[in-house]
């Protein structure tokens, strides 16, 4: 039986990750349900981990690294009192001997030092790699490697619940901020030794949201044409850049690579911004940058276009 042709598809997919599978495991899936010819996710979730993944086939993922660095929101649930060798359910946990468990009011008084920039050390059971191998390879064999700390930024941080020992919180974070860290300072921080996740749910990635997201299991279900309804347009992910229209001899110089005089498109662009660039018939044809003479050249543009 021979295989399903892969087709040249572009567009972006926002997946409802289960429980329990890897972000590369949903990606193959994802691929092998759209017979896709090329695809990839833009930021890796824990398998113990649900929520948003967003997955960009064919052009769209030239412009993937735009969503690898946008801000994420998670609803965490920690457990106070105990550690966790991988700081989620994962691990092996150990119990804490621990006093009496925090109020209401302390976790909410804790929870709001934590918002703003800070310094978080990675851990070990992560894919950063050392020495071309990822950490985690490392932990398992009971090496530490040594890691430096990295800046974050918590743009916000809410008790959602907390019943006994098991606190429920939301977070809006940067881009590279380790929850599974940040529940074990917390756990110290409240004075119960640490914490773990008992489970983590991404909830929004940029300007993308849960609710948009789609089930394997809806998708597989539907037929190719039900499908393609669901993938967004490439430049659903650049929203954050200014638009500008090309008239047709500009679109056609942009294509081709040229640098294109165009002061009245740029408005009050400053030279260094990028802009999403159009031609007349409003075809998305990439990325622009502003020159400090004032015209636009090629950032990454898109290489389908009729």
């Amino acid at each position: 039986m021979s295989k399903p042709e892969k087709r040249k598809i572009s567009g972006i997919l926002l997946l409802d990750k289960p429980r329990g599978a890897s972000s590369n495991n949903a990606l193959q899936k994802v691929k092998r349900i759209f017979s896709a010819a090329k695809c990839g996710h833009t930021g890796t979730l824990d398998p113990m981990a649900t929520g948003l993944l967003p997955i960009c086939f064919g052009e769209a993922t030239k412009f993937s690294s735009f969503l690898l660095g946008a801000k994420k929101s998670y609803i965490a649930t920690l457990k106070l009192g105990f550690l966790s060798t991988t700081g989620d359910v994962e691990g092996e946990i150990h119990r804490l001997e621990i006093s009496e468990y925090p109020t209401q009011a302390k976790c909410e008084q804790i929870l709001s030092q934590f918002i703003g920039v800070t310094q978080q050390i990675p851990p070990m059971y992560s894919a950063l790699k050392h020495q071309g191998k990822p950490l985690y390879q490392y932990a398992r064999t009971g090496s530490i490697i040594a890691r430096p700390a990295r800046e974050i930024n918590i743009d916000a941080l809410h008790m959602l619940s907390l019943q006994q020992n098991e606190l429920r919180i939301s977070i809006r974070c940067s881009s590279g901020t380790y929850v599974r860290v940040l529940a074990e300072d917390i756990g110290k921080a409240l004075g119960c030794g640490g914490a773990y996740l008992t489970d983590l749910r991404r909830t929004a990635t940029g300007q993308f949201d849960i609710a948009q997201a789609q089930t394997l299991e809806a998708i597989e279900n539907l037929d190719d044409d039900e499908r393609q309804h669901f993938l967004l347009s490439v430049d659903n992910m650049l929203q954050e850049y200014p638009m500008i229209q090309l008239d047709a001899l500009a679109a056609k110089y942009i294509l081709q690579g040229r640098i294109v005089s165009s002061s009245s498109a740029c408005g009050e662009l400053t030279a260094g911004a990028m802009a999403r660039l159009y031609n007349e018939r409003q075809q998305f044809l990439g990325l622009g940058v502003i020159t400090a003479e004032r015209t636009i050249a090629a950032k990454r543009l898109l290489s389908d276009i009729q």
